[in-house]
């Protein structure tokens, strides 16, 4: 049975030798047709921008750095207490693909003031960043000790994009775990990191809060416990050893499960926590950011169309359910059993309903089909769905292959996942908060070549047309981020590709240049 991984070393090859022409849905020729800035066309194919001025839908637009990917100097100013990325545990940069790590980046702890400038220049209205756990608590707790100086950064970074009239967009959590805590402990994989979140959430709303009035707990969990857990690519590199990924320990078949089950109690503690003590002082709303592909059937046949729904299930209702209904779907209580962990009556009515809004990330489609029953002793989250997914289908990929392995572009996916969403989850609120496109780091290229990104031009047009279809027909999006406002460092992929509207030159003291996409964004909008 094909997981992910095995999938994706056998389409990556293929896929890029018969990287199909991109051609825009909306515009009936070549992408590059209508990337020109003053094009007076845009506005005829994307109408979002009508929605901006309306009371329903404000059509906030914004950008996405994460704290870990932005990077700070190691050794700088109040940062000696930093840990990083569990480094001892997970291998640190041994993981990543071109050896490098995230000790620096684009270092914008010296530079958020310039950065913040870029954003304010580009006609943006917010900016959504992450906070550093181990930044603030050096230690995991407050008896551990409050790092001032973090907190002194965040509250800099926080007014200085206020004073640019820009919404800060802040998330409590993305990924980077004191490494106290998972030495104590094992982190998300023990109940008792509940509290212990819900502390360091306390510290955010009682610092920032004043001030902050878009709060995410989490972002992609899912990301989060399979990559973390199941793969073990990500941080702590935990997964089983029959799969033969060199990963530091783990059961693939039990703590994906345990670890999202103790996200989703830590999200909903902390979302109580600010609506029973700070949200009518503060007036601000909290949500949790999910991650989704969307599926296609490889046919029309009820297997097929079964295991599209499932495929739903894992990655998406794992969470959605839990936080709408207070259960798992059901699907995952049939075919995991007794290996997923049930909430009890307190824990369900905790998490029912607990976010004011849904931040969504999209990037990518696959196709699903059945994949039939394991008849292998060696279960697996990546197997438990029993659904092959693939970025192809008969070898023909679903569209054009981005610079990541893992990412195909398919706008009309997220037209489909929207409106998947507002049927089965009762039409709640939305935040688009990543959607983007990567290319390769060539460092081939000339600079004007590399700021010539008009597959990124191509992808947001088509992207934000799909999304204002999708308003139309009722799905409830407040707002749209792109990923990301700077090329950073990607995780494992380190800095071989590129993300950013704006390029960063990692040879010549990180300078920021603005590729054409940024400048559509900004004729733009």
């Amino acid at each position: 049975m094909a997981t992910f991984r095995q999938t994706f070393k056998r389409a990556r090859g293929r896929a890029r030798r018969t990287r199909p022409s991109r051609r825009s849905k909306f515009s009936g020729r070549g992408a590059t047709g209508h990337v020109a800035l003053g094009d007076r066309s845009l506005t005829r194919w994307v109408n979002f921008e009508s929605q901006r001025s309306s009371s329903k839908h404000s059509g906030l637009m914004g950008v996405f750095l994460n704290d870990h990917g932005i990077g700070f100097e190691r050794g700088g100013t109040g940062l000696r207490a930093r840990i990083r990325l569990r480094t001892p545990s997970y291998g640190g940069s041994k993981r990543i693909k071109d050896g490098s790590n995230a000790d620096v980046t684009v270092d914008q702890y010296h530079r958020y003031k310039e950065d913040v400038e870029i954003l304010n220049d580009t006609g943006l209205d917010a900016y959504r960043f992450s906070i550093s756990w181990s930044r603030v608590l050096p230690n995991g707790t407050l008896s551990g000790g409050v790092n001032e100086a973090g907190i002194e950064y965040y509250n800099k970074l926080i007014n200085d994009t206020l004073d640019k009239g820009l919404k800060p967009f802040v998330t409590i959590f993305h990924w980077d775990l004191p490494q106290a805590l998972e030495e104590e402990y094992g982190g998300f994989l023990s109940f008792r990191i509940v509290e212990h979140f819900k502390e360091y959430a306390n510290l955010c709303f009682e610092r920032f809060g004043d001030r902050v009035k878009h709060w995410i707990t989490l972002n992609e969990p899912y990301a989060y416990s399979n990559m973390g857990y199941a793969i073990g690519t990500f941080a702590p590199g935990r997964c089983s050893d029959w799969q033969q990924l060199n990963c530091t320990g783990g059961n693939s078949a039990i703590e994906p499960y345990l670890v999202t089950h103790n996200l989703l109690l830590a999200h909903a503690t902390a979302v109580d926590l600010y609506k029973t003590t700070y949200q009518e002082l503060q007036s601000g709303v909290i949500g949790i950011t999910l991650v989704s592909h969307w599926f296609v059937p490889t046919s029309n046949a009820t297997h097929n169309t079964n295991a599209q729904s499932r495929a739903l299930d894992f990655m998406f209702g794992w969470f959605m359910d839990p936080i709408t209904s207070g259960h798992y779907p059901h699907s995952m209580q049939v075919l995991v059993g007794r290996r997923l962990p049930r909430f009890t009556e307190e824990q369900s009515k905790l998490l029912a309903g607990s976010f004011d809004f849904l931040g969504l990330n999209y990037y990518t489609t696959y196709y699903a089909s059945y994949a039939g029953h394991n008849n292998s002793v060696n279960a697996s989250y990546l197997t438990d769905a029993r659904v092959n997914q693939s970025p192809e289908l008969n070898g023909v990929p679903i569209g054009p292959q981005a610079g990541s392995d893992w990412l195909y572009i398919y706008p009309k996916g997220i037209y489909k996942l929207l409106l998947y969403i507002r049927k089965k989850y009762d039409s709640p609120l939305i935040y688009i908060t990543e959607n983007g496109v990567d290319e390769l780091n060539d460092p081939t290229l000339s600079l004007e070549q590399a700021l010539n990104d008009t597959v990124r031009i191509d992808y947001y047009h088509d992207h934000l047309c799909y999304v204002q279809a999708a308003i139309k027909e009722g799905t409830n999006v407040k707002g749209y981020f792109a990923w990301s406002l700077l090329d950073n460092f990607e995780w494992n992929s380190g800095f071989t590709v590129r993300f950013g509207l704006y390029y960063v030159d990692y040879n010549d003291g990180l300078k920021r240049y603005p590729k054409k996409s940024a400048l559509w964004f900004k004729g733009w909008l």
